[in-house]
């Protein structure tokens, strides 16, 4: 980004145009208790580019990096191992530049791989339709809360307490807006999942039952009998997936009756990133819902001479077309990620993302039995697939803190997700990938028997 300085007389022009007497007025509706009344303290007015450099480059070595330790962190985003092969792709200037095609006959590669994505989340979720992605998990969980209410003409949403609670977050401020009623509560720490209760409290003014497969502490739930219940009453299920790497292993939503599947596709090909930008999946096991979709859809046609093309589909559901009467008000998709998620996805193939997940599942059963050989831990989890949560005898966010100054990322501290107490704080939500080793584990134990003797 060019850096384009304003002289004294540049500013006293420009603010002659606008009509204002000093660049102060441009914020006098901001409140006064918000304004700095003077330069932040410790922040130079002005330095040499050399002098910056230095400065921000010891800024930056304070950081612990993911690949430089011992890295249990997930809790929805994960570190797993991406080809080089991906971002070289995903580079390309007809990639890197694309915007969502609103003229589709001169965007048939973006179109075409966007296809190819849909192919890939719908086989994936055991669905029959996805669409070209979405802005992240979190937004397209709310997506899917809201388009149960239009199938089903009802605005209450039960959330399974296992839901992540930035995505239950996500639905209740967006719910402040709809009038729609989310009903949810956090977590006990307990080894099985709250599916029967769920069931149990479906009424007639349910639209949607959320869970998340596997959940936040890490938990596997078979929703089938849930699915049954939902559409018993009238209800949809909607299904939750943070670690798309799981469905290698584990049956997919779909095939246990969720109605909606939708997920963060982050952990294929996207990379952490420092929190973004992410992926949002979105896939639907009917097609007659199709319609009631929110996002960009493909579609595969012929064209005049019969040779195959592609196309934006079912647009009319879209905002730049309906306008407020549209689905939903995103009419655009994040290409760039999707089109890493589904090269990474080409490359893994089918046998090689089951071999991926099982290497994810061998590594993570051997770090809960390692980890439950230390004394005052506790492996909540009956059942897990990369991801477990593991109860200490002390609060986990101090646990973490010394951990990380062992230079161990710990896991995610359920205090630091629910911070109302209730135990929850002694919790602990260890993740393990593919990009853990055997002397990874080792470290975190030895470090974590340390802390807390």
């Amino acid at each position: 980004m060019r850096y384009l300085p304003l002289t004294d007389a540049d500013r006293s022009a420009m603010l002659d145009v606008i009509g204002a007497e000093s660049i102060d007025a441009l914020f006098a509706d901001v409140p006064e208790a918000a304004r700095l009344s003077s330069p932040i303290e410790g922040l130079p007015m002005h330095a040499g580019e050399m002098a910056v450099e230095r400065h921000m480059a010891r800024l930056a070595a304070q950081n612990l990096s993911a690949g430089e330790a011992p890295f249990f962190l997930g809790a929805g985003a994960y570190r797993h191992h991406i080809p080089a092969s991906v971002d070289h792709l995903i580079q390309r200037g007809e990639f890197l530049t694309a915007y969502t095609p609103y003229q589709p006959e001169i965007a048939q590669g973006t179109l075409q791989m966007l296809f190819e994505f849909q192919t890939q989340v719908a086989r994936l979720f055991g669905c029959a339709v996805a669409n070209a992605s979405m802005y992240d998990g979190s937004t397209a969980c709310w997506e899917a809360i809201a388009m149960a209410g239009r199938v089903t003409r009802r605005s209450k949403a039960l959330l399974s307490s296992g839901l992540h609670p930035h995505y239950a977050s996500t639905a209740r401020t967006m719910a402040r807006f709809t009038g729609d009623a989310i009903v949810h509560s956090p977590p006990r720490l307990e080894p099985e999942t709250d599916f029967a209760a769920l069931a149990q409290a479906i009424d007639g003014e349910t639209g949607c039952v959320v869970v998340q497969y596997p959940d936040i502490l890490g938990r596997i739930g078979d929703m089938t009998a849930l699915a049954e219940a939902c559409h018993a009453a009238g209800a949809l299920l909607v299904a939750v997936v943070t670690e798309p790497v799981s469905l290698g292993a584990l049956r997919s939503p779909g095939e246990m009756g969720a109605d909606i599947v939708v997920g963060e596709g982050q952990a294929i090909g996207v990379g952490l990133q420092f929190g973004g930008p992410y992926l949002g999946l979105f896939a639907v096991r009917d097609p007659k819902h199709v319609r009631q979709m929110p996002g960009r859809l493909c579609g595969e046609t012929v064209d005049a001479e019969g040779k195959r093309g592609f196309v934006l589909t079912l647009s009319t559901r879209e905002q730049h077309i309906r306008r407020e009467k549209a689905t939903s008000n995103i009419c655009t998709n994040s290409g760039l990620c999707a089109l890493a998620f589904s090269i990474h996805m080409t490359l893994l193939g089918e046998k090689g993302l089951r071999a991926l997940a099982a290497e994810n599942h061998r590594l993570a059963c051997l770090a809960a039995d390692r980890l439950a050989t230390v004394p005052g831990v506790t492996v909540l989890n009956h059942s897990f697939f990369n991801e477990f949560t593991i109860v200490l005898e002390r609060d986990a966010r101090q646990v973490v803190r010394e951990l990380a100054d062992r230079g161990v990322l710990a896991g995610v501290s359920l205090g630091r997700l629910y911070p109302d107490g209730d135990r929850r704080e002694n919790g602990l939500v260890v993740a393990v990938t593919e990009t853990v080793t055997a002397e990874d584990i080792e470290t975190y134990a030895s470090a974590l028997e340390e802390c807390l003797r």
